[in-house]
C-alpha cells in the first residue's frame, strides 16, 4: 500500500477483479498452504512467533500488489508482466518458508526484494503524472527502492544479524504507512474491488482450512476422525457466513460513505493491518483442525494444536471487534459479542488441555454457530 499524500476523489462503480488478479491469488494458496504445515502437529511458542514473523512480509506483499492493481488496474501487458513476477517472487518465499531461518533464508530475503522492486516499477509511473495526482519521487524511492535494496543485502548477513535486519526493515514499511496521510492517490481508490479481494483471501485461507480436514480424515479414516472433522467443518462454515454476512459485507458500504482521505486509512487499517490478524487466526485454525482429526482418537489434543484452534478463534473474534471498533461501532454494541467471542475459546486454550479433541471442536463449533445466531439477530432488529 503506496504512502501517498494528495487529493483523489474516491470512485464507488461496480468493479470485479480480474483474471490476472485471481491468477496471483494462486500463488498464496502454495504460501497459505506451507505456513499452515508449518503449525501443523504440536507447534511451540516459537514456531507460532516465526510463523507470524514470516507472514506478515508476505501478506504485506498481496496487500501492496492488490492495492497497485485497484489503483493502477492490471490489464496491460506491462502491468500484467510486473504481476507475474511479483508471483515468481512470492513462489521463491513460499519454497523457503520450512528454512527461512535456515539454509533458504537468503531465498526469502531476495524473494521479497524482488517484490519491492516490482512494487518500484508499478508506482514509478505516478511520478510522471500531470497535476496532483503526481507522485513525488522520494516515495518509491524510500518505500520499495531502498526497502528492496535492503532486503537484498540482508541475504548476506549471517544470523542473527539477517533477522534483525528483516525486523527493522518490516518496522520501517509500517511506520512510513502510518506516517501517510492518505490524501491524493495517484488514482481512485474502489472500495467495492478492494474488499472483494481481501473476501477472496479470505476464501483461499478458509479452503485451505477444508483441504486440511479433507487430507487429515484421508490418512486417519477413523470414526473418531470423521466426527471432528464434521465438527471442523461446521466451525468452518459458521466462520464463513459469519464473515461475508457481517463482516466483508458490513465494512464495505460503510467506507463507501466516506471521503478519499478517510477511506484510505480504513483502508489501511482494515485491510492491511486487522486483516492480517484475521487471515493468521484462519491458518491457525487450519492447522489445528488437521491435527484434531489425526489426533482424535487421542484423550486429548496436543497442546500446541489445542492453541492453535482456540487460540486461532480467539485471535480471529479479537481482529473482528477492532475491525468493528475502527469503522465506529460503540463500544457497548462491540462488547455483547466480542467478550464472550475472545474470552471463551481463550477459556478454552487456558484450560481444556485435558479435553479430547471432539469435545474440543465441539465446544469451538457451539460458540462459531452462537456467534452468527447473536448476529443474524441483531441485524434483524436492527
Amino acid at each position: 500500500m503506496g504512502t501517498t499524500q494528495g487529493g483523489a476523489l474516491p470512485t464507488h462503480e461496480a468493479r470485479h477483479a480480474a483474471w490476472l488478479e485471481l491468477f496471483f491469488d494462486l500463488v498464496f494458496v502454495a504460501i497459505v498452504a506451507q505456513f499452515s504445515h508449518a503449525l501443523h502437529g504440536d507447534p511451540g511458542l516459537r514456531d507460532f512467533g516465526l510463523f507470524f514473523a514470516l507472514y506478515l512480509p508476505a501478506w504485506w506483499a498481496w496487500v501492496n500488489i492488490t492495492v497497485s492493481a485497484n489503483l493502477f488496474g492490471s490489464e496491460s501487458p506491462k502491468l500484467r508482466l510486473l504481476v507475474l513476477s511479483a508471483m515468481f517472487c512470492l513462489a521463491a518465499m513460499a519454497t523457503s518458508v520450512p528454512d527461512a531461518l535456515g539454509d533458504r533464508a537468503a531465498a526469502y530475503s531476495l524473494g521479497y526484494a524482488g517484490i519491492r522492486f516490482v512494487l518500484l516499477a508499478l508506482w514509478w509511473p505516478a511520478t510522471r503524472m500531470a497535476g496532483s495526482h503526481r507522485l513525488p519521487r522520494w516515495r518509491p524511492i524510500s518505500y520499495y527502492l531502498l526497502s528492496g535494496i535492503f532486503w537484498a543485502l540482508s541475504a548476506l548477513l549471517p544470523p542473527p544479524w539477517q533477522y534483525g535486519a528483516w525486523a527493522a526493515l518490516i518496522a520501517a514499511e509500517i511506520v512510513l504507512l502510518l506516517a501517510a496521510t492518505g490524501a491524493g492517490l495517484p488514482g481512485q481508490l474502489h472500495v467495492g474491488h478492494l474488499m472483494e479481494r481481501v473476501g477472496l483471501f479470505v476464501i483461499i485461507v478458509l479452503g485451505e482450512s477444508i483441504i486440511a480436514l479433507v487430507t487429515s480424515t484421508d490418512h486417519t479414516w477413523s470414526r473418531h476422525g470423521e466426527a471432528v472433522a464434521v465438527l471442523g467443518f461446521i466451525l468452518l462454515a459458521a466462520l464463513w457466513w459469519s464473515y461475508f454476512d457481517f463482516g466483508t459485507a458490513a465494512a464495505g458500504p460503510m467506507m463507501t460513505q466516506q471521503d478519499s482521505i478517510r477511506i484510505f486509512l480504513l483502508a489501511r487499517d482494515i485491510v492491511g493491518f486487522l486483516h492480517f490478524f484475521v487471515t493468521a487466526a484462519v491458518i491457525a485454525i487450519s492447522a489445528g483442525l488437521g491435527t484434531a482429526v489425526e489426533e482424535a482418537g487421542h484423550g486429548r489434543l496436543s497442546p500446541g494444536a489445542l492453541w492453535a484452534l482456540a487460540g486461532g478463534l480467539t485471535l480471529y473474534h479479537a481482529a473482528h471487534a477492532l475491525i468493528a471498533l475502527r469503522l465506529g461501532r460503540r463500544l457497548t454494541d462491540v462488547a455483547c459479542w466480542a467478550l464472550p467471542g475472545v474470552g471463551f475459546p481463550l477459556l478454552l486454550a487456558l484450560l481444556a488441555d485435558s479435553f479430547p479433541p471432539w469435545l474440543l471442536l465441539l465446544l469451538l463449533a457451539a460458540e462459531a454457530l452462537a456467534h452468527l445466531m447473536y448476529a443474524r439477530g441483531v441485524m434483524r432488529r436492527a
